[in-house]
């Protein structure tokens, strides 16, 4: 969430490798995909801002020109272009762990993806299996809805049917918030996955990378979600779908080890030291600059605001908004122009969630003060499916010139329903708590004489689990061993 507010990134689907010739996948062998139509190039260049807003914009470090370079060289082994330079290769500020690529030559990695890899090769494999997912037209179905959600969010796009009187709101209460680019990355067949990464390890023969680091990327990946699933018992950090909706990471892992061991190459190219070079200083975590989340907190020291999400509730965070998502009630947490006129803002809101063409229900700006700051809150009533729901936009002016506002959906009658603390809660940062929130950094170290996982791990940038995120942000395990020489990374402030 940079000056303005988003919803968080969909989570990378990267699944277990059987062989191309599956049922229900087009048969496409490396380097034999059909070329990117004219077509194509224009859908991947109209979706491609959305993305870029979406998942924060693209990473500025050195780190991109790297990403950029290695997704190239996997790319064209694909049969789409044999020109390099016929893709676009975007490194994405996301602290969130995910991959894609999307017609037209377009790929995509987020930055908190490439801090958890280990070697050039392990990049190459993510890289390869989500351009592969392109070469074998696996999302050529979803493509064009994938593109107009990604300009108006899945809470959006319910609540413009709910307040134009379609009925579709009462889908949010089941389904929860997503993202149009969820659309891109999710929804593949078992088939569909399991092909990608199958090519994805004939990309990595036909490049030169060793086969295996797509079983070792995938172990990391296992290993965060564990972690991740950990830490969620006392963090409000949503936790990636794609690790209920995609096959058993373990058995992906096994799967992958016969796919590279089947090609007989034992000593593919790694490019461990080169990669580790190029990561050095990438930034890890939330970018203080589009707010952080801590704990239940979401703290934005930029525009100096904060709030907090009651107990059962998780939180994602992008560029343009924070979803909210709990069992009886979801939200977002945005801004939009304001004129002066509270009742106005309100009323745009409602109006741009009927997609400015539909007319919106009367309502009434109830006015009171949260924490010493103007607000106001109104809600109305939408139909779905022979059920209702309350749709309330609570706003708040800290100042002449700016407002923010939540957009809250609940069962009908309940208003603000569940989420009455969060909206109680919104307030200003002092200038002490907005100065604290400080970036995190990878950084590679070289074990010295004498340096034990415990001993690298208390220089980790975190207040829990410095071992476990420690071992896994290294691809290692408690058994692991550490040698002088070896470089290794720890995230600093």
């Amino acid at each position: 969430m940079y000056r303005r507010l988003m919803l968080a990134a969909a989570p990378l689907a990267l699944s277990a490798c059987v062989g191309t010739g599956i049922q229900g996948a087009a048969p496409v062998s490396a380097g034999q995909a059909a070329p990117i139509s004219a077509q194509e190039r224009q859908q991947g260049t109209d979706a491609h801002p959305s993305i870029l807003a979406e998942y924060g914009g693209a990473y500025s470090g050195p780190q991109s020109a790297y990403a950029e370079r290695v997704g190239r060289k996997i790319a064209v082994q694909s049969g789409l272009s044999d020109s390099p330079a016929a893709f676009n290769v975007t490194l994405l500020n996301s602290p969130v762990n995910n991959a894609f690529a999307i017609p037209g030559g377009y790929v995509y990695s987020t930055r908190q993806l490439m801090a958890l890899m280990n070697d050039e090769a392990e990049l190459a494999a993510v890289l390869g299996h989500e351009v592969a997912h392109v070469a074998a037209r696996h999302s050529a179905k979803r493509q064009s809805a994938a593109q107009t959600n990604q300009v108006l969010g899945a809470l959006g796009q319910l609540l413009v049917g709910a307040v134009a009187g379609n009925g579709a709101i009462g889908n949010v209460l089941s389904q929860g918030i997503g993202t149009g680019a969820q659309l891109v990355t999710l929804g593949y067949s078992r088939s569909q996955e399991t092909q990608a990464d199958d090519l994805g390890i004939d990309y990595l023969v036909k490049a030169g990378y060793d086969p295996m680091a797509m079983a070792t990327v995938l172990a990391s990946l296992e290993a965060q979600n564990n972690l991740d699933a950990r830490i969620s018992g006392g963090n409000a950090r949503s936790v990636p779908a794609w690790a209920s909706t995609h096959p058993d990471p373990g058995a992906r892992v096994a799967r992958a080890q016969q796919q590279a061991q089947a090609t007989g190459i034992a000593n593919g190219v790694r490019n461990r030291d080169a990669f580790l070079n190029a990561l050095d200083g990438v930034m890890y975590g939330d970018d203080p600059k589009q707010g952080v989340i801590e704990g239940r907190d979401f703290l934005h020291p930029s525009l100096g605001i904060g709030f907090t999400i009651p107990q059962g509730f998780t939180m994602q965070n992008g560029t343009k908004a924070v979803s909210i998502s709990g069992s009886n009630a979801q939200a977002q947490f945005s801004t939009a122009a304001y004129s002066g006129n509270l009742e106005s803002y309100i009323g745009g809101v409602f109006k741009s969630l009927s997609g400015n063409s539909g007319s919106v229900p009367q309502f009434t700006v109830q006015r009171t003060s949260v924490n010493g700051i103007p607000a106001g809150y109104a809600t109305i009533r939408a139909n779905s499916g022979g059920s209702s729901v309350d749709a309330t936009v609570f706003a708040y002016t800290p100042s002449n010139s700016q407002a923010y506002h939540f957009i809250i959906v609940a069962p009908a009658g309940q208003g603000v329903g569940a989420l009455s603390p969060m909206v109680q809660s919104f307030r200003k940062l002092t200038s002490a708590q907005a100065s604290a929130i400080k970036p995190r950094f990878v950084r590679v170290v070289t074990v010295k004489s004498g340096d034990t996982i415990n001993s690298l791990a208390s220089r980790m940038a975190f207040d829990d689990y410095k071992v476990e995120r420690f071992l896994v942000l290294n691809g290692l395990n408690s058994n692991s061993t550490l040698q002088a020489g070896q470089r290794v990374k720890i995230v600093t402030r």
